[in-house]
């Protein structure tokens, strides 16, 4: 070998030892995968499955098991609710004394075209549904809402698109009051008002009466009992506001 291939020879060498000197990254501490001094040759990673990952993110969820889950409308009934046995009783509070089929009756004889967006029987039912819910009398609140509409034919400031039933917000005026979003808000709005007046149970369903916090703040841990005691407060100067919406319940029960 001359000279000159003997120095090209000692250069190739020199330059491939500096070069498996070097490291293989940037980052000295990251070793190659076939380093002997790491236990095993290939490092794998094993990812969770889909069912593992579901019930990792489910169990975060997890309720804890000394709160009370339940659903509003499976709320059952904590309360009494006294049975109504006579037409002499005037309480607020208690169970129906006339049929469903006898209120629509009352309704379709003296208004054949009510002005709602259900059928008569519906509007029956939702009274009789709302006020079972609460412990009020639903055959009297029905009579109620025939007083306060003119058995839905309606006149005054509200108007039938409110599903307002019993005039909740009406001043006189041109002041319309509250409105409501289906006709059964509208029922369950009004026993919910009727609740506030007679009991300082809160009602059983969330509150959609605008004006139950406003009666029972007002007062407070008194009730009225009695449908002649909405006699100038429900109705201003309504003197014989109660005694009428009793003597309308009477003629629902003789249909």
């Amino acid at each position: 070998m001359n000279f000159s291939k003997a120095k090209k020879f000692f250069a190739a060498a020199a330059l491939g030892a500096f070069a498996f000197s070097l490291p293989l990254t940037a980052d000295a501490s990251i070793k190659r995968i076939h380093d002997p001094k790491v236990e095993s040759k290939s490092v794998e990673r094993k990812l969770p499955t889909l069912r593992e990952r579901v019930a990792e993110t489910m169990s975060k969820f997890k309720p804890n098991p000394q709160e009370e889950i339940f659903d509003a409308f499976d709320r059952q009934q904590n309360f009494s609710v006294p049975t109504t046995l006579s037409t002499a009783d005037t309480s607020i509070i208690g169970t129906p004394m006339a049929t469903q089929q006898q209120c629509v009756k009352y309704l379709l004889r003296n208004n054949p075209h009510p002005n709602l967006k259900v059928s008569a029987e519906e509007i029956v039912a939702y009274y009789y549904e709302e006020g079972a819910r609460e412990g009020i009398r639903p055959d009297v609140a029905f009579a109620q809402a025939l007083k306060e509409t003119g058995f839905f034919r309606y006149g005054g400031d509200v108007i039938p698109e409110q599903n307002n039933y019993c005039g909740l917000g009406t001043t006189g005026g041109g002041v319309k009051g509250e409105f409501f979003a289906t006709p059964q808000l509208g029922v369950r709005a009004h026993i919910q008002h009727l609740l506030a007046y007679s009991s300082t149970r809160r009602p059983t369903m969330p509150v959609v009466d605008p004006r139950y916090g406003i009666v029972r703040q007002a007062y407070g841990s008194r009730t009225l009992g009695d449908w002649k005691d909405l006699n100038g407060r429900w109705a201003v100067p309504g003197r014989f506001y109660g005694q009428e919406i009793l003597s309308m319940f009477r003629d629902i029960l003789i249909q």
